[in-house]
């Protein structure tokens, strides 16, 4: 296991070179670090171990939430979406964004909105963007139930690294909130041992192999909008349709759309090029994992992101502007595509309260 306990206490640097700089957003939402070795071992327990107490019912409450996140539909979100087809297996997979890791990069400062985010912050930030949704309000059950699944797979996760057996201890909903990236976490003290002798650090654990999604090398070629559908139509369309709007069986979406009214809108981190390349790559076709080459994965997000989706919600005015303030030459926003300026014809926010 040293190796894994090495991964776990290792800090990475992202560097981008200049000709990187043009393909992506110089903040992307996600990580996009190099992949480890080892890291798609990293498991959190299996869901049959979540306590049946009323902590545990919080985490399963936020489990249901993950897989279902219909349920929310005209409440808290807005489009055909849910939490898992971002967050694989449920947020369980690594390299899919597993929700575990991300507990413990909390707080932290995004430059999205230029300051610390809490943990609550960051989900209701999905939820507003990837959902095209409405932010549930702070300290809301909903919160606190993601929050307290997100905990107990992460903390779960650093059980499996050091071969510990043990009960995930129960903390308050602030401090599941908050998120832990914090001095002093209320950690088992077992696993506090074992997390000092590794020289552990919250930056370490912030870091925690397997987070997001990882990172994809620049492609050889400028990836192409045309190359890039014939990517979809043979490896992507016979899961989300060729007209990009997913597969429905008994009125509900079981693979999501992957533009137009019902999807991710403008300011999700999805619709960034790297960051849907990156995930591709690692994670698609679905149960396939790596089937495509890293040019055709560029390719393919190219084409799915140069279709029209719902308005990035922080629109300023005209789209030049917001593109000005909050998208870069990695994203198609306020680009002219087959005639049409994306973004200009923004779809409705439909529903929206």
């Amino acid at each position: 296991m040293n190796y894994i306990i090495f991964l776990v206490t290792l800090v990475f640097s992202v560097q981008v070179t200049s000709a990187e700089s043009d393909l992506i957003e110089t903040q992307p939402d996600l990580p996009s670090e190099k992949k480890v070795i080892g890291s798609d071992e990293i498991r959190p327990y299996e869901l049959s171990r979540i306590p049946d107490s009323p902590f545990g019912d919080k985490v399963k409450k936020g489990y249901e939430l993950m897989t279902n996140s219909q349920s929310m539909r005209d409440k808290y979100v807005f489009n055909d979406q849910n939490c898992s087809n971002c967050h694989l297996g449920s947020g369980r997979v690594s390299n899919a964004a597993p929700m575990g890791a991300s507990f413990f990069a909390y707080p932290a400062y995004r430059a999205k909105n230029k300051h610390i985010n809490s943990y609550q912050e960051r989900i209701q930030g999905c939820f507003r963007y990837s959902m095209n949704g409405v932010m549930p309000e702070d300290n809301s059950d909903v919160l606190v139930a993601f929050s307290a699944y997100a905990y107990w797979l992460g903390t779960t996760t650093l059980y499996n690294i050091y071969d510990l057996d043990l009960p995930v201890p129960e903390i308050t909903d602030k401090q599941l909130l908050a998120g832990g990236k914090v001095q002093d976490f209320p950690f088992h003290p077992d696993l506090k041992a074992e997390l000092d002798k590794a020289g552990s650090t919250t930056e370490s654990r912030a870091r925690m192999p397997g987070r997001g999604y990882p990172k994809i090398s620049k492609p050889k070629l400028e990836p192409d909008y045309e190359r890039g559908k014939v990517v979809f139509n043979k490896h992507c369309a016979a899961c989300h349709g060729a007209d990009g709007q997913g597969h429905e069986v008994a009125g509900i979406k079981s693979l999501p759309p992957l533009w137009g009214d019902n999807s991710y809108n403008w300011g999700a981190g999805m619709h960034k090029f790297k960051t849907a390349a990156s995930f591709i790559y690692e994670n698609m076709p679905l149960g396939k994992s790596i089937q495509l080459s890293t040019q055709q994965a560029w390719d393919v997000a190219v084409y799915m992101n140069s279709h029209e989706r719902p308005q990035d919600p922080r629109f300023k005015n005209s789209v030049a502007e917001t593109k000005k303030l909050y998208h870069s030459k990695g994203s198609a926003y306020g680009e002219k595509v087959n005639g049409v300026v994306l973004g200009s014809t923004p779809l409705d926010q439909h529903h929206r309260k």
